[in-house]
Parts: C-alpha cells; sequence; structure tokens
C-alpha cells in the first residue's frame, strides 16, 4: 500500500483501490488530493495487473466536495495543481472501469466522482446532496458528468432544491446502480470486480468506449461505427482466444484460476 497526505493507493483482489484518505475533513477535494488522485489514476492506467480501478472513502464521509481553504485548482508549493474536470476526464476516458464505493456522505464535487465512475455501489445509509445553492452558487462543472446520469426531469429539482437524498434513492435517480447495507460494500464491490476480471482485458475497454460513444452517434452512423468495431474484436487475438476457450469448455487465458 502506498499512502499520501491525502490518499491510500493499493492493489489488491485486481484492482487499484484508491481511498481518500482526510477523514478529518470529511475527504473533502483539497488541491492537494486531487493531485494525488490524478497521479494514482495514471499509475493504475500503465499497470497491466490492474483489470479496474476502486475509488472510496476513509471514515464516515465518502467525499464532502470541495476544500474552500484549498480549493482544487489553486497553488500548491507554488505551482498550479490539477484541475479537477482533469480527474473526471482520466475517470471517464480510462480504458478500465472505474468503480465508485460509496461508503458514506457525497456532496456537491464529491458528486462529480460519482457522476464519472462507470459502475457505482453505494451503501443504503449514505447521504448525497448537490448542496451548492445552499451557498449561493451552483454545481456548474460536475453538471456535465452527473447530468448525463440524471437526466434534466432528476437533475432540475436535485439541482435547485440541494435535498438530501439516501443510496437507494441514488438508485432511483440514475446515479448509482446498487445500495447494500454498509457492512455488505465491500463484498459487493469485489463481486463487480470478479466479474469484471471474466471479461477479456480488451474487450471490457473496448465495451467501455462503446457505451461512452454510441448515444452520441446516428443510428445510420451508429451501424456503420460498430459493425467495423464488431469485426475488430471478432478478429482480434483476444476473441479468438475467447472463442476457442468456449469451444474447448476450458476458461480464457485472462481467468486466473482459484
Amino acid at each position: 500500500m502506498t499512502e499520501t497526505e491525502n490518499t491510500l493507493y493499493e492493489i489488491r483482489d485486481g484492482a487499484a483501490w484508491l481511498t481518500l484518505n482526510r477523514p478529518e475533513r470529511r475527504n473533502a477535494l483539497s488541491a492537494g488530493l486531487v493531485n494525488e488522485m490524478y497521479e494514482h489514476l495514471g499509475a493504475a492506467e500503465d499497470d497491466d495487473t490492474v483489470r479496474c480501478i476502486v475509488i472510496t472513502g476513509n471514515g464516515p464521509a465518502f467525499c464532502a466536495g470541495a476544500d474552500l481553504k484549498s480549493p482544487p485548482g489553486s497553488i500548491v508549493d507554488g505551482k498550479q495543481a490539477v484541475p479537477y474536470p482533469d480527474v473526471l476526464t482520466r475517470i471517464m476516458e480510462s480504458r478500465k472501469p472505474v468503480i465508485a464505493a460509496i461508503n458514506g456522505a457525497a456532496f456537491a464535487g464529491g458528486l462529480g466522482l460519482v457522476g464519472a465512475a462507470d459502475i457505482v455501489i453505494t451503501s443504503e445509509e449514505a447521504k448525497f446532496s448537490f448542496s451548492e445553492v445552499r451557498i449561493g452558487v451552483i454545481p456548474a462543472m460536475i453538471s456535465v458528468v452527473c447530468l448525463r446520469k440524471l437526466g434534466i426531469h432528476h437533475g432540475m429539482r436535485l439541482f435547485i432544491t440541494a435535498e438530501r437524498f439516501t443510496g437507494k434513492d441514488a438508485v432511483a435517480y440514475g446515479l448509482a446502480h446498487r445500495a447494500v447495507p454498509r457492512d455488505e460494500l465491500n463484498s459487493a464491490v469485489l463481486a463487480e470486480i470478479e466479474a469484471i476480471c471474466l471479461g477479456g482485458p480488451n474487450a471490457v475497454a473496448e465495451a467501455k468506449q462503446l457505451v461512452r460513444t454510441v448515444p452520441d452517434l446516428s443510428v445510420e452512423e451508429g451501424f456503420k461505427v460498430t459493425a467495423e468495431w464488431s469485426f475488430k474484436l471478432f478478429t482480434s487475438e483476444e476473441g479468438a482466444e475467447g472463442m476457442a476457450a468456449f469451444r474447448e469448455k476450458r476458461k480464457p487465458s485472462w481467468v486466473k484460476d482459484g
């Protein structure tokens, strides 16, 4: 495990676990924390042993939003810090699935990580809120990722009322995939990791890109692009191995025994 000032980073269970580690500040997004997140996400992307990335929080909160004493993008050690949108973009553009494990409260800017993640598992007890209007601002940058999941219908009400909602509500609103009791959160995340690791690494990466790409295409363009995409995967080395394993009733090479 690597422990830096604001985060914990560990490779286990086939995943890179990135834990926000400022419990005394409810894991608020300081410039230093955002810098470390960006670096760890890059390290996970470059590590061939990592099949997916998990982001979670240490302590009772997942992430309380921006740290107003040292907001993301401010100056750290005389240098311009990484802008928060760069972290959200790195999550969305990573070829590896990113799982957000919501262990507790996720407010304001912290919901950007929820919106950007590919899979979201939350504890039922977690509380959520787009709380920005309560201090006279708006959830501007995180709207780019969150409205893709919420849509205008839910986004309008949650953004203008700042209402608090639960993990179960987050599932109903489209922000999360599953809500489980807090003591079952880890096992639920491990089940997601296990499922991801059964898929071919390249196929999983391409499937993520497929979901990010196809909704923005016209029907005609969509069929053209996906036909070419399908041919590329069916004729790939990984595709050949997967189909051979299926015919021979054995595990493909990327699935570890045990």
